[in-house]
């Protein structure tokens, strides 16, 4: 094996509030060798999610949490070196939850083989799990037509930048939400979105009506918090909300209340309001992928990625990912 050190960030405490290095510690230890019908990965990408934070809550998501001590949880992309199984073989691409550490033992059930034809960094963003996301999300969910309005919040991030660009595919007018004059034209002048709108807006509700002016269709949700409180008042009759994530309140210390208006505007405009994981969808996923692919290859989806070198960067990283200084798929290049 390349390396006799095996590198773990543990979680060392529960953050209160917002995220950041002092709640990680590194630890060294050997790398561990496969048992039976175990393979062991060297990590090569590691994600850096919203998602995150929220494992980090004692409060069980749709997977147990992280408990302090614990290696932190995190999807990543690796290439095996030692299988002591038949049907994945050294030097195989795989993804799973790897965790934030150079070298993982896996079960073969817990990880996904990955087609070495594209790029890495396109296998952790537009065709991974990231995009699939954005389009099961979008697509499934949303079920936007050509037409409608879509609003997508945190339009400049991994899932939104392509939930976005997926509901131009689908011929619809598309407004993102983003932080700041900068993000608001990469959307426009870059991605090709109608219109977008800096969330930090003194008026983001007439904000979002003059950029929507006949209402919204289908709003991505990616934030909570005060996009989505606005967004409720300018849905459109029959209306789907697509409850992605929840970003604005992952780090609060306290959970704003609401939003207000519910359930009492989604009877009055009968409007659809759905969460989703996007494994719930894995039965088509190599139709997913390959509709992804194509869509890069002709030009009509672009990939936007924002790579840190370096293991030991991977808790300052996450805490810029929610300082919103990153854009696109963040991830960090482990080797």
């Amino acid at each position: 094996m390349p390396s006799t050190v095996n590198r773990q960030w543990l979680l060392a405490s529960r953050p209160s509030g917002m995220v950041g290095p002092q709640h990680f510690t590194l630890r060294e230890q050997p790398v561990p060798e496969p048992g039976a019908g175990e393979i062991v990965v060297r990590t090569r990408l590691l994600s850096l999610d919203p998602a995150n934070r929220a494992w980090m809550s004692p409060v069980p998501t749709y997977k147990a949490p992280v408990a302090p001590g614990d290696v932190m949880h995190g999807f990543a992309l690796g290439e095996v070196v030692a299988s002591k199984v038949t049907d994945i073989a050294v030097g195989d691409l795989v993804d799973g939850m790897l965790g934030w550490q150079d070298y993982a033992v896996m079960k073969p059930a817990d990880v996904t083989r990955r087609d070495g034809r594209y790029r890495p960094e396109a296998l952790m963003g537009v065709l991974g799990i990231t995009g699939l996301t954005a389009y099961y999300g979008l697509r499934e969910v949303g079920r936007p037509k050509p037409g409608e309005t879509v609003l997508v919040s945190a339009a400049a991030g991994a899932v939104g930048s392509i939930a976005a660009q997926i509901a131009r595919i689908e011929e619809c007018r598309v407004v993102g939400t983003a932080g700041g004059p900068e993000k608001c034209a990469w959307l426009t002048d870059t991605l090709g979105l109608d219109a977008a709108i800096d969330y930090k807006s003194a008026d983001l509700r007439r904000a979002l009506k003059e950029a929507c002016p006949r209402g919204i269709d289908v709003y991505f949700d990616n934030t909570g918090g005060a996009v989505l409180q606005a967004a409720l008042y300018q849905m459109n009759m029959g209306g789907r909300i697509v409850c992605c994530g929840n970003l604005s309140q992952y780090n609060a210390e306290k959970p704003e209340p609401g939003p207000i208006g519910v359930p009492g505007l989604l009877v009055v405009k009968r409007l659809r309001m759905e969460g989703f994981i996007v494994m719930d969808y894995f039965a088509t996923r190599p139709q997913a992928e390959a509709t992804l692919a194509k869509w890069v290859e002709e030009g009509r989806l672009k990939a936007a990625e924002d790579i840190v070198d370096g293991l030991e960067k991977a808790p300052e990283a996450l805490a810029e990912l929610f300082a919103g200084r990153n854009r696109g798929k963040l991830l960090v290049r482990v080797s």
